[in-house]
C-alpha cells in the first residue's frame, strides 16, 4: 500500500467515524423525543451498523497483519 493510499484510507476512516458519532447522537435524540419515528430510527441504526462494518474493514486495511 502506498502512502497516498493510506492517507486516503485515513481520511475516509475519519469521515466515517464522524458520521458514526453523528448518527449515534441523532439516534439518542430521537429516542428522547415524545413520539419517535420508529422507521427512521430503524434506518438510522441500520446505517450505523453499515458504517461500523466499513470502519472495521478500513482499520484492517491500514493495520498490517502480523504473522507470528
Amino acid at each position: 500500500m502506498t502512502d497516498e493510499d493510506e492517507r486516503e484510507l485515513q481520511a475516509e476512516l475519519a469521515r466515517l467515524q464522524q458520521e458514526h458519532r453523528d448518527l449515534d447522537a441523532a439516534i439518542d435524540a430521537l429516542h428522547l423525543s415524545p413520539a419517535p419515528d420508529l422507521l427512521r430510527l430503524q434506518r438510522m441504526k441500520k446505517r450505523k451498523l453499515l458504517l461500523r462494518d466499513r470502519i472495521a474493514f478500513i482499520e484492517d486495511q491500514i493495520t498490517p497483519d502480523i504473522i507470528a
